[in-house]
């Protein structure tokens, strides 16, 4: 079991997008490929909640995007964070760190 794809927690997935763009500038599938890579592949994302979430992202001024070619010479919309977005990026870290260890600590009881 431990080695099947899993769902991400409800509302870490604008989280781990931002944690990605604040690497480096990519595309969609990019993303979606370094999520996979960085979670040994617990997590799968489809292309259709990714794009919802890059709709939202932008709304909310946290990501700004542009057309570029990539390494393949094909063209694809690029994601970079803005300024508010690793503001928010710093601060949702912070707020999930202090959640989990909270879970932990719940746990734990014996």
């Amino acid at each position: 079991m431990a080695d099947q794809p899993s769902d991400l927690v409800q509302g870490t997935l604008d989280m781990l997008i931002l944690k990605t763009l604040a690497l480096e500038p990519m595309h969609g599938y990019g993303i979606a490929v370094r999520l996979e890579q960085m979670s040994k592949g617990v997590f799968r994302l489809n292309a259709g909640s990714l794009f919802v979430a890059f709709q939202r992202l932008q709304r909310d001024g946290l990501i700004r995007n542009e057309w570029k070619a990539t390494e393949n010479s094909r063209r694809a919309k690029y994601y970079a964070l803005t300024a508010q977005g690793r503001k928010r990026l710093n601060s949702e870290t912070r707020e999930w760190g202090r959640q989990v260890a909270a879970i932990a600590r719940i746990l734990e009881t014996s």
